[in-house]
């Protein structure tokens, strides 16, 4: 199995880890110190066309003519593998990706959860049939698209790698999968545990490179039918614009920048719990983290105070380290880019609760940040519209339920909302009126394999997760039947 002491890191083609083609590699290093952990070899457009290629003989050859049932079970023996493997895989995510051990081993559970989910689908992909007038037989049927690429990011990498893949596979596609360059170790895993466990050849290729190198041409590949990409908004409209010149189906999740409502009559105890949770879980490097934390103006001061003394609570540190309540940022030029916002903070007159700073006591080389708090933020300005991907919580207060939804729906994002209340006429007015895929009440963040996640505005286009998910890796065919 893939061991972070071997130190050099090959691409994974045809079920085996082989060089680039140019030998060239880049380095993949530990956020907790800084220290690189070995050379990665990185993917040429030539290294590209060979994975693709193999997923498209894997495709024509065995894959896509196999007996759906069958493709259940290799699905299922794939996530027995990884479920004997949990341990070591969510070491290898702690180490290259920085997040605590404990929820590194969390995102394994809950991807092997979601290959179990798709095992059991892929015997489920069903057309319909429907009534016409006359003599005649009208059916619908799904086909498997191909080829896939999957291109995901860096801080869920083993847990949105297997997101695409799962259903990917389950509908009979092939794939070939683009790592973020932070954070390839835990994809070559997952593809080496995938042909261990018996997958044919060239079912699941990983090829870590740059995204202007290799993940365009995994895009512009005349092989691959189907795109699912996981990242920043920017990188995530130029991934879309050539799936449509090439026409064909994208799946786009994107930025995030999740309102957290409190109201008046909320638990709070778990109000508090809930927000520590989506606003600091992963240093939160997350889309769907409740960064805009919306309270009442009643209960503002006593709840900020609660979170406040809840953050002091937190240890940072390495993700190794038992008591590791936050990790640091997956690399010195995250790290700078979200303490920019610190700067900016102070530009908009924003007042700093808690935090603002680097944390002492942690190992030097590291790329800590503290888990950080304002209030009294402008609405409008950087700090809270922009997504700063990172441990920055910023709170406002509201009059009324119509002020908490115009802050609620103030960003051109759409992805994730949260919302605590125990009126459950006011939780259906919220689910309703919030301009957002997903919104959660009473409960932050969760999520489920079997759960469709999506995003609004700039958050996204199309789905993951769900049935719904194995939309995208088909294609719909109309059949008609005239009796002779």
């Amino acid at each position: 199995m893939l061991s972070l002491d071997q130190k050099t890191f090959k691409l994974f083609i045809g079920n085996d880890f082989v060089e680039a083609t140019d030998g060239s590699t880049f380095e993949t290093t530990d956020p907790s110190t800084g220290s690189v952990i070995g050379h990665v070899h990185e993917a040429s457009k030539a290294d590209v066309d060979a994975a693709v290629t193999s997923a498209k003989a894997a495709f024509e050859e065995e894959w896509g003519e196999l007996d759906p049932y069958k493709r259940g079970r290799l699905l299922e023996e794939w996530a027995s593998v990884l479920w004997e493997r949990r341990d070591e895989i969510a070491k290898i995510e702690t180490t290259n990706q920085g997040k605590p051990f404990r929820e590194a081993r969390a995102d394994v559970a809950f991807a092997i959860k979601t290959i179990e989910y798709y095992a059991g689908l892929a015997d489920k992909v069903e057309g319909s049939q429907i009534p016409v007038p006359g003599k005649r037989l009208n059916l619908t049927r799904r086909e498997p698209l191909g080829v896939t690429g999957h291109i995901s990011p860096w801080n869920f990498p083993f847990q949105l790698s297997v997101r695409g893949i799962a259903p990917a596979l389950a509908a009979g596609n092939t794939a070939v999968l683009k790592p973020a360059t932070d954070t390839p170790l835990s994809s070559l895993a997952l593809a080496e545990a995938a042909a261990d466990a018996g997958l044919p050849e060239g079912t699941v290729n990983v090829i870590p490179g740059k995204g202007s190198v290799a993940g365009s041409a995994l895009v512009e590949h005349e092989d691959v039918r189907g795109i699912t990409f996981t990242g920043g908004t920017e990188a995530g409209i130029q991934v879309g614009q050539t799936a449509m010149e090439k026409v064909i189906p994208v799946t786009l999740e994107l930025g995030g920048n999740a309102p957290n409502v409190v109201f008046e009559d909320a638990n709070l105890s778990k109000a508090v719990k809930g927000t520590l949770f989506s606003a600091f879980l992963n240093a939160g490097q997350m889309c769907w983290a409740g960064r805009r934390l919306i309270v009442h103006e009643s209960i503002a001061d006593d709840f900020i105070e609660q979170v406040e003394d809840a953050i002091s609570g937190l240890t940072v540190g390495p993700g190794m380290e038992k008591d590791t309540r936050m990790g640091p940022l997956v690399s010195q030029a995250h790290k700078e880019n979200v303490a920019n916002y610190f700067d900016i903070a102070e530009e908009e007159d924003a007042t700093l609760v808690t935090g603002g700073s680097e944390p002492e006591n942690v190992p030097e080389g590291g790329y800590y940040l503290e888990p950080t708090l304002y209030r009294d933020v402008d609405p409008n300005g950087r700090l809270a519209q922009e997504e700063t991907f990172g441990p920055i919580l910023t709170a406002f207060t509201f009059e009324d339920e119509q002020e908490a939804l115009d802050l609620a729906n103030n960003t051109p994002y759409g992805l994730y909302a949260y919302a605590w209340t125990q009126d459950i006429g006011r939780a259906m007015r919220v689910t309703e009126a919030i301009d957002a895929g997903v919104v959660s009440i009473n409960e932050a963040p969760i999520t489920f394999p079997q759960s469709p996640f999506t995003g609004f505005g700039k958050s996204g286009l199309g789905h993951e997760q769900g049935k719904q998910a194995i939309e995208h890796y088909t294609r719909l065919k109309t059949v008609f039947f005239k009796q002779p």
